[in-house]
């Protein structure tokens, strides 16, 4: 299928005259730009070096608001640096690891740039994990301290007998009752800290199987602020952006902070997201800016008019994962001028941002990377008769792979070396040259920007042709009563390849109409793409950070799990989607039935 690179194709029109609307500011990109590729891991820097300079050079500037409470850089960065003193008096060194969980608060933000300031790296736990899963958390960043609020204790004791009885456990508010005692000046260590070392670890969202852990250095997160900050948002001082997002997931912690540090804007936090409190929180705090995921959009687009959703501030906003379908339906109905999206794992290497703010698109990468051929059914690169990789042309879909150099280092899982050299490809364009795998089929739109397509795996086979999942999701979810639709393959008997199955969200109040479904998708999709199985439900199951957790979809398939979760199947395509009935679906699973 090709609906999404067709979608995304910018015209030379269009790229031109984009250009030509930053050629104002192309001197001080090109500044900022030479910064950015001019960094090096043995470069003095750290997140706490970079907030006391702005406590020193704008003092009384609003640093951060949340709720009724609010910070100038000056009393934010001497707070850090009182519980930075109590954290080295407590016994944390450099090197060590102190384990962050804490829902959104000023708290948290102070404790990890307080555990930053003495060399020490903070592992951001997901304050919604407990048992087995928090357990491992724990095992993988090996704590030697753990920092938490009330509302995460109960799950934290209740796995402390399996816990390392040499870690110390704090709850915030007892280890803050003394914190006033300790000094409020920077601590020496500060600025002798490299941008090369450990700054965090973020673990990944864990749609499927255990969570892993992703170091990030002061370098990537320097390098955030700068790309997204100064060169994509072009943030001012005297910018507010809003953040709604969970601070143990990089796009907050990373991509939002570093942008407010590096520019001395302001911060205006959120406990949660909310959409019903989203818009009125904007108006609240004043932001000109905000920070997003993909479904955050979704949520919003799907909610009923509100007032003050396009009376307000904002000029421009940053994240990733806004899908072409909605794009240009989200930017009208809530008047954002600029979508800085952006692109870039956790454990990855390279970023990728909409700089010139055109549509449909994760933008450029200063940064080496190629889009190679690759077979979706063995799920591997296509080699050439020498063994090498081979790079799509203009407009075809590949993976996205970055090279790994002094420039954009590599830094892997945390105790996960297998996991980490995994991710890496070698020997792909030359002998001795090493490539990052990104796990992620772009395409590539030409001026040296790409479009998001799918994870590899998301894309499945049927009919002998490759099907993208986001592009028949999004057909789907175009059609009317529809608010969410997931589209995975599942495996039925007797067949090659994937079926296509779609679980569907539908307005509340409405009824589905299976035959003038299937219509509609008729006219939208090729007949390969049209899902064989259409399942109805009421919610899709979340990770914290808003993904859909499809491949428990896929585990279940289109068995009749649930009375209340209706399937349908496309038998004959004369009658439409018919339901599958337990007589159908054995037939099915013995072969009568065959597609």
């Amino acid at each position: 299928m090709t609906t999404t690179a067709l979608k995304t194709r910018h015209s030379l029109a269009e790229f031109t005259q984009a250009s030509l609307k930053l050629l104002p500011k192309l001197p001080q990109l090109v500044w900022y730009r030479q910064k950015l590729m001019g960094a090096r891991n043995e470069d003095i820097g750290s997140t706490g070096w970079y907030l006391q300079q702005q406590a020193q050079k704008r003092p009384d500037k609003l640093f951060l608001q949340y709720e009724d409470v609010r910070y100038s850089y000056a009393e934010f960065n001497q707070w850090v640096n009182q519980i930075a003193h109590k954290l080295s008096a407590s016994g944390v060194s450099e090197g060590d690891c102190v384990a962050v969980m804490f829902e959104n608060s000023p708290e948290l933000i102070a404790s990890v740039f307080a555990i930053n300031k003495i060399g020490a790296i903070a592992g951001l736990i997901n304050h919604k994990q407990t048992g087995a899963v928090l357990l491992h958390s724990f095992n993988t960043i090996q704590p030697k301290l753990i920092l938490s609020d009330s509302a995460c204790h109960f799950a934290i004791n209740f796995i402390a007998d399996e816990l390392n009885p040499a870690l110390g456990l704090h709850l915030w508010d007892d280890f803050a009752e003394d914190i006033a005692q300790y000094p409020s000046d920077n601590p020496a260590l500060t600025d002798q800290i490299q941008l090369g070392a450990i700054c965090y670890y973020v673990f990944t969202s864990g749609t499927t199987g255990l969570p892993k852990a992703a170091a990030v250095t002061h370098l990537k997160w320097y390098k955030a602020g700068l790309a997204f900050g100064r060169m994509a948002l072009q943030l001012k001082s005297t910018d507010i952006q809003y953040c709604a997002l969970p601070l143990y997931h990089n796009t907050g912690l990373s991509a939002s902070i570093s942008s407010i540090i590096q520019t001395g804007a302001s911060l205006a936090l959120a406990k949660s997201f909310s959409a019903s409190r989203f818009w009125s929180d904007i108006k609240r705090y004043q932001a000109t800016s905000f920070v997003y995921v993909g479904e955050l959009c979704r949520y919003l687009l799907n909610q009923p008019p509100q007032q003050g959703e396009r009376s307000h501030k904002v000029k421009s906003i940053l994240g990733n994962g806004l899908r072409a379908d909605i794009w240009e339906a989200f930017q009208e109905r809530f008047g954002i001028d600029k979508i800085a999206e952006i692109y870039g794992a956790s454990e990855g290497n390279a970023g990728f941002m909409n700089i010139f703010n055109l549509k449909r698109t994760v933008g450029f990468s200063p940064m080496s990377y190629a889009i190679v051929k690759f077979d979706t059914i063995n799920e591997q690169p296509i080699v050439d008769d020498n063994g090498l990789l081979q790079r799509v042309k203009k407009g075809e879909t590949g993976l996205l792979i970055t090279e790994v150099s002094a420039k954009a280092p590599y830094d892997g899982y945390t105790n996960n070396a297998k996991a980490s050299e995994k991710k890496l490809l070698h020997n792909v364009f030359k002998q001795g040259d090493c490539w990052f795998n990104s796990g992620d089929l772009v395409c590539d739109q030409g001026f040296r920007h790409i479009a998001f397509v799918d994870r590899v795996g998301d894309t499945y086979r049927w009919k002998s042709e490759n099907v993208a999942t986001g592009e028949v999701e999004a057909q789907v979810q175009s059609l009317k009563d529809v608010i969410e639709a997931v589209v995975y393959g599942v495996k039925v008997p007797f067949t090659e390849g994937r079926a296509g199955m779609v679980s569907v969200i539908l307005e509340q109040g409405k009824k589905f109409n299976p035959s003038e479904f299937y219509q509609q998708l008729k006219a939208k999709l090729p007949d390969y793409a049209v899902p064989l199985f259409v399942r109805l439900r009421e919610a899709h199951e979340r990770t914290t950070t808003f993904k859909i957790k499809r491949t428990e979809l896929q585990q279940e398939g289109f068995q009749l799990s649930s009375a209340a979760e209706p399937i349908f199947v496309l038998i004959d395509k004369a009658k439409g989607y018919q339901p599958l009935t337990p007589t159908t679906y054995e037939r099915i699973l013995s072969g009568e039935v065959r597609f």
